[in-house]
């Protein structure tokens, strides 16, 4: 650090140490008022009880002394009790936590936020924080999903309808899974079915669509190579749009992004075990070259998911698995998820099978196996929204926002197709209830 950056920081420090808090305010008011009191019954004590004091019982000495005892009584009343005291020292203790923020000094330190990858949002309510999540985007040109919309217009209002929109909008935090590079560089992987990737200009529609943050642990980020990868880092972070689950190296790939909201501090840590094999076409990253965070061996991803939990009230695990267009989760899911869930993961949401599959609980831990596609492909296909409603003490209230897909757009579900995708949803999953407005609990409902 150089020597302008530490003799500013302590100068910062010594502001800060000398800027009083409402503790210190009152503490000093108080003393200074009792002192006040103490000198006033000095003052009595000398001149109403020592031999200056005004004798005769004649009626001018009998008011001044009245008087005289009224205004000392008056004086008590305004000296704080001892359980007034306490109470206001309490009082403004829960003001000063509410004022400043238990997280106060890290937001207070942008160097730190930037290093630690720490983003603050607002959120809309007191203590909660509302987090949506919702599955697969692609805005490569070449298919079927782009050309629609430019021939529609370029407005992501006529990609996703605007009831979508504003329910996405209003997430204090909104996360999408990122299925392509932004780049137009690199050469396309050989003998890939399907590779993909966008202009740079298109990592635009994140910021018009609401969303905060979007996981790269996925199959194909790694479409045109690592100039591709690299691409899409730099488009990403000169856009200022927070990612996760791939960086240049396997330091940057596996370390969780942490988003303050008032007192509430949630980690995202992502991640993919997709494909499963030694040697995959998406290349996992290593100690010195890029890459996405693998994880078919989930050993350090439930390390990352146990330090995250040691810095942080909330720990989401968002996952790239499960086999593509099966609803049922597969052995490697039903594998993975009770690991995560003991490594301290409180929340788990799965991309990757371009379907809903279920949900599960593994102890107070809800799993959401996949939310499928949301702006993907032309298919009709039923998706939705997750979204957690979060407090220090965990998650107060977990919802499933239904939508479909089709012809390249994606809308709200409502009346009969809503009840229709929530019936549906309900039928594939474990040992949960499901609502007629979304909510998800515990419950001995099972397919």
């Amino acid at each position: 650090m150089s020597r302008k950056k530490r003799d500013n920081r302590k100068k910062v420090k010594q502001k800060r140490a000398k800027k009083l808090t409402p503790l210190g305010i009152f503490l000093r008011t108080f003393f200074g008022v009792l002192g006040v009191g103490l000198c006033g019954i000095l003052i009595y004590s000398y001149v109403f009880r020592s031999g200056s004091r005004p004798q005769g019982s004649g009626e001018l000495g009998g008011v001044r002394e009245e008087e005289s005892r009224e205004g000392l009584a008056s004086f008590w009343e305004i000296i704080p009790q001892k359980e007034d005291v306490r109470e206001a020292m309490q009082h403004i203790s829960q003001e000063t936590d509410t004022d400043t923020g238990i997280y106060a000094d890290v937001l207070a330190d942008p160097e730190y936020m930037a290093a630690n990858n720490i983003y603050s949002v607002a959120n809309k309510t007191d203590g909660i924080v509302t987090v949506g999540f919702a599955g697969d985007i692609l805005f490569d040109d070449e298919y079927a999903m782009m050309a629609n919309l430019k021939k529609r217009g370029a407005a992501i209002e006529n990609a996703i309808s605007q009831p979508l929109l504003s329910c996405m909008r209003d997430m204090d935090i909104m996360m999408l899974n990122n299925e392509f590079p932004y780049t137009d560089r690199g050469t396309a992987t050989e003998g890939k079915t399907f590779t993909f990737r966008a202009d740079t200009s298109t990592v635009s529609y994140l910021s018009d669509m609401g969303v905060d943050v979007v996981s790269l642990a996925n199959n194909h980020s790694y479409d045109f190579g690592e100039v591709g990868l690299l691409d899409s880092l730099d488009t990403l972070r000169e856009a200022g749009m927070p990612y996760v689950g791939a960086g240049r190296n396997l330091e940057e790939a596996s370390r969780p992004v942490y988003f303050i909201a008032g007192d509430i501090k949630i980690a995202i840590v992502s991640a993919t075990q997709i494909e499963r094999l030694e040697n995959p076409d998406t290349k996992g990253a290593t100690e010195s070259s890029p890459g996405v965070f693998r994880c078919l061996n989930p050993q350090r991803l439930c390390e990352m998911v146990s330090q995250a939990k040691q810095n942080s009230d909330f720990v989401v695990v968002f996952i790239h698995w499960g086999t593509e267009n099966v609803t049922q989760p597969d052995w490697a899911q039903l594998d993975q998820a009770p690991k995560l869930a003991e490594a301290g993961a409180d929340l788990i949401i799965g991309a990757h099978p371009h379907c809903l599959q279920g949900i599960q609980y593994y102890g107070e831990v809800p799993v959401v196996y996949s939310l499928g596609n949301f702006w993907f492909n032309s298919k009709t296909l039923d998706t939705g929204i997750i979204q957690a409603d979060i407090s220090r003490e965990g998650i107060q209230n977990l919802r499933f926002i239904p939508a479909i897909q089709s012809d390249c757009r994606t809308d709200l579900a409502c009346d009969g197709e809503k009840e229709r995708i929530l019936s549906y949803l309900q039928s594939i999953s474990y040992g949960v209830t499901i609502d007629s407005q979304g909510n998800i609990s515990q419950g001995n409902i099972s397919p």
